[in-house]
């Protein structure tokens, strides 16, 4: 058996792992429930973003943080593109691999709402204020909301480019902006 073992090594066939990375939102409470939808003005918002890395390697991370009315850009699954949004914040990270990040996320909204639409102003997010004005919402009359989605987008450094690339993962939250 020993003197087979190492000619057996060349013929098998080992499973190879899958090298991928996990982005998620948790709610305020640590768990994947109570995430917000209804949001008042001026109210804060708590969530948790995470990210972990299964590459076989140390990776650097850009989460973009973008929001976008229901008739913007938003980035698709199926078709591995981003939101051509401009991002509102942006945060670096370093993450080992297999290792885990966590970023506690609070938010705020800044608004105007009329009969017929929802004037945004500002959005605060980690307590940094982002300009939203000449964003806006129109009444949704099929859902009965101003449809708002708060979204974040992975992207990952390429050490061949240098340069970001989308890494075709996002995670969002759709809020109703009627508060």
């Amino acid at each position: 058996m020993l003197v087979v073992s190492p000619a057996l090594a060349r013929i098998l066939v080992f499973p190879q792992n899958d090298s991928f990375t996990e982005v998620w939102l948790l709610g305020p409470g640590h768990m994947a429930e109570n995430y917000p939808y209804n949001v008042t003005v001026n109210k804060n918002y708590d969530v948790f973003l995470d990210i972990a890395n299964h590459l076989g390697y140390c990776a650097y991370y850009v989460v973009e943080v973008k929001f976008r009315n229901e008739t913007q850009s938003a980035p698709n699954s199926f078709n591995f593109t981003y939101s051509s949004l401009e991002p509102l914040y942006n945060m670096t990270v370093f993450v080992a691999n297999e290792g885990t990040w966590e970023l506690p996320v609070t938010f705020s909204f800044n608004y105007n709402v009329t009969a017929s639409e929802v004037y945004f102003n500002t959005m605060t997010f980690n307590g940094i204020n982002t300009g939203l004005a000449g964003e806006s919402s129109n009444w949704n009359s099929q859902t009965n909301v101003f449809y708002g989605n708060l979204f974040f987008e992975l992207w990952i450094y390429n050490t061949t480019t240098s340069t970001f690339q989308y890494n075709q993962r996002f995670v969002s939250l759709v809020l109703n902006m009627t508060g």
